[in-house]
């Protein structure tokens, strides 16, 4: 029922209520047409209505059918992009699939043909395998019957060895032990021969290499250095203005002469010669201050003990002083430099010192210098072999008040002041007492050898020189098949004779090496000596 309606019947039953009579008839007819009226427009706005709904339910549905339409095509045309798009992934993945698959097939070739190629490999292998293993058993076969027919022959071999030591014994009747013996000396022989031939050959070969390098060394350095030749001995000539000073320096019953023979330990040989009286002593340091002490003494005029032993200890102060400058002027001359003041003045004191009349100090200094130059064409450290010359021979300024010799004397003394250990092997083994450890110390023996070798540096006695010339006969004498020995050139050769009936060729070859050994073994010289062996074969015969 609309909203009209039901304020229409709400006022009806109200009128009715209140008004009565004919007013409230009239009014319900009213009410009555009103509500029929109502009725009959609801009746109408419903059909109309429907009318319009059925309009509208149509028109929706023509809507709906359009909308259905539309997403029925709309879902055919995204079914085509699907299936298209389908078809396009498709046809990718079939053509991705194939190219796999060509890979895998071109791979599966490539693994197909290895595996041929190899299985080719193998069969050549093994028909090569084959074909060394029938050659391996033919020549198995074949050592066999080599073994064999050597086994035979050694067999035959030792029968026949056994047939001609039956006939040998037969023939010369000698027993098996003489045969051996002659047999091993025959031997022994010929191997001495052939060893003969081969240390000339090899020494021939290391003569050819190093000979003339270093002869070479050895000339420029001896060329290269000229020192002054010095010559020294155990006595000093004191000049006096007359001969009346002798009986002075005499003084009453000897007093003055025993007086300075006493304060100065020399002896003073006074005899008939003019203007001259002699100052002796081995010490050259004690023969210099009392030489100087004599000088002094005969130009003062006063002579007498007091005097002399007052003279005596003035000189004494001077003489160390005179050393120590010496030592100083020797090292600034040789360029040493960081020499303890101690060493230096061992250096001043090898001044007055002599070996074989020659000057230490002056030979040091010339070993020191020909180090040098050896050492410069070694390519060596031409500082330190100077210094391992200078210092060679510093234990001769003390062999006289210690013992041992002058090697282990300076190279003890060297030690102290922290010297280069190659400066001390120098030292104490440049006459071979003790093993060369550095290349410095063979260059110090052979500067040494050339400064003591060359003409006029040194001066022998007469009975030290044959004793020397003796020795060298000796040696040379003592090997068998040697016939005389002589020493000439003041024992700078020895000339061997040999036997040639006893000694061939070779052998006299072995000689000459031997002996040549044992002399550098057992004897001390300076320079070289040379063994010359000759070996002469004579035929004569007697015409009648």
């Amino acid at each position: 029922m609309s909203h009209n309606a039901m304020c229409n019947l709400i006022f009806f039953s109200l009128a009715h209520r209140v008004l009565p009579g004919p007013a409230a008839l009239t009014i319900q007819i009213e009410a009555i047409s009103v509500l029929v009226g109502l009725v009959v427009g609801g009746l109408i706005a419903w059909a109309v209505i429907k009318v319009l709904g059925k309009s509208t339910l149509n028109r929706q549905k023509t809507q709906a059918d359009d909308v259905l339409a539309d997403a029925g095509r709309k879902a055919v045309d995204i079914l085509r992009q699907a299936e298209m798009s389908a078809r396009d992934q498709a046809l990718k993945i079939k053509e991705l699939a194939e190219k796999e698959l060509d890979a895998l097939r071109e791979e599966l070739r490539t693994l197909e043909q290895r595996l041929l190629k190899r299985e080719d490999m193998l069969d050549r292998k093994l028909d090569t395998l084959t074909s060394k293993e029938k050659n391996l058993e033919a020549m198995e076969r074949s050592l066999t019957d080599r073994t064999r027919n050597v086994q035979a022959k050694e067999q035959q071999l030792d029968q026949s060895l056994d047939r001609q030591k039956e006939l040998l014994i037969q023939i010369t009747n000698l027993s098996m032990e003489e045969a051996r013996q002659l047999l091993l000396t025959r031997v022994e022989a010929e191997v001495r021969r052939d060893m003969a031939a081969m240390v000339d050959k090899i020494e021939e070969q290391a003569r050819d290499e190093a000979k003339q390098r270093s002869t070479n060394i050895m000339l420029q350095a001896m060329q290269r250095y000229a020192a002054e030749v010095t010559s020294e001995g155990t006595t000093k000539a004191v000049a006096i203005p007359s001969d009346d000073m002798k009986g002075r320096i005499i003084g009453r019953e000897g007093r003055n002469i025993r007086a300075f023979e006493q304060a100065t330990g020399v002896d003073v040989i006074i005899d008939d010669t003019p203007g001259v009286i002699t100052v002796n002593c081995f010490d050259p340091i004690r023969r210099e201050i009392a030489r100087l002490t004599m000088e002094k003494l005969i130009a003062d005029g006063r002579i007498h003990p007091a005097r002399i032993e007052e003279i005596v200890k003035v000189t004494e102060k001077e003489m160390e002083n005179n050393i120590r400058q010496i030592g100083k002027k020797a090292t600034l001359e040789a360029n040493i430099g960081g020499l303890n003041p101690r060493i230096s003045e061992m250096l001043g004191r090898l001044h007055y010192r002599t070996s074989y009349g020659q000057n230490v100090l002056r030979h040091s200094m010339e070993v020191a210098f020909l180090s040098q130059m050896i050492a410069d064409e070694l390519r060596l450290d031409s500082a330190l072999a100077r210094r391992a010359g200078l210092l060679h021979d510093i234990g001769k300024a003390m062999d006289h008040d210690q013992e041992g010799g002058h090697p282990a004397l300076g190279m003890e003394f060297c030690r102290k002041f922290n010297e280069p250990e190659a400066v001390l092997n120098a030292i104490g083994g440049h006459h071979n007492d003790i093993p060369a450890t550095s290349p410095y110390t063979p260059i110090v023996m052979a500067a040494d050898a050339i400064s003591g070798a060359r003409p006029g540096a040194r001066r022998e006695s007469l009975e030290r020189y044959i004793k020397r010339l003796q020795e060298l006969e000796a040696i040379a004498t003592s090997f068998p098949g040697v016939r005389q020995a002589f020493a000439i050139q003041a024992g700078r050769e020895v000339r061997v004779i040999v036997d040639p009936e006893r000694c061939d060729d070779a052998t006299a070859k072995l000689i000459a090496r031997e002996v040549a050994k044992r002399i550098q073994n057992e004897m001390t010289f300076p320079g070289e000596i040379r063994v010359t062996v000759l070996r002469e074969v004579r035929a004569v015969e007697l015409a009648r």
